[in-house]
């Protein structure tokens, strides 16, 4: 595997804990995008980018400046995968929207993106990150589902390594 870095955007603690779950089952480092520097995007050939959705399927507040940051460096050359988490029932119509952001952005500052997850087994009405029948990444409800958690992670991870 490259030098790969997880990067999130948490605000209540949720997305930072899978962030560090990944970076764990990957021996790879995680790094806050409230502390994002251009260095940490350059030193990796893969990212691993992570956001909370809020209010209506918008990222987490802190990715803003770290959007910004990505499409000054330019992701040229760099391989990213997505995963978002959000709450399938109290947000059914925007589950995991805030990813769509992530991924239109990795995209155009020139990224090869992964592809995501299929949406079969997940329960919700609709979201921007679902293009095609698929997710733009993995989408996590570690609030009502919490038991399919790892799982998802692992089976995400066993289908993206090869691509690190």
């Amino acid at each position: 595997m490259k030098k790969t870095v997880i990067i999130y955007g948490s605000s209540t603690g949720t997305c930072q804990s899978i962030a560090e779950t990944i970076a764990s089952k990957l021996g790879a480092e995680t790094v806050d995008v409230a502390n994002l520097d251009e260095q940490t995007i350059k030193d990796n050939d893969n990212l691993i980018l992570g956001t909370s959705t809020w209010g209506a399927g918008e990222l987490q507040d802190d990715w803003y400046n770290g959007i910004t940051i990505l499409k000054r460096v330019g992701l040229s050359g760099k391989t990213v995968a997505i995963f978002g988490c959000g709450d399938s029932e109290s947000y059914s119509d925007t589950f995991c929207g805030g990813m769509k952001e992530l991924y239109d952005a990795a995209k155009s500052a020139g990224a090869e993106v992964l592809e995501g997850v299929p949406t079969d087994g997940y329960s919700f009405d609709d979201s921007e990150s679902v293009v095609d029948g698929i997710w733009v990444g993995l989408a996590l409800d570690d609030v009502n589902e919490d038991d399919k958690t790892e799982k998802r992670i692992d089976t995400w991870l066993e289908s993206i390594k090869s691509h690190l």
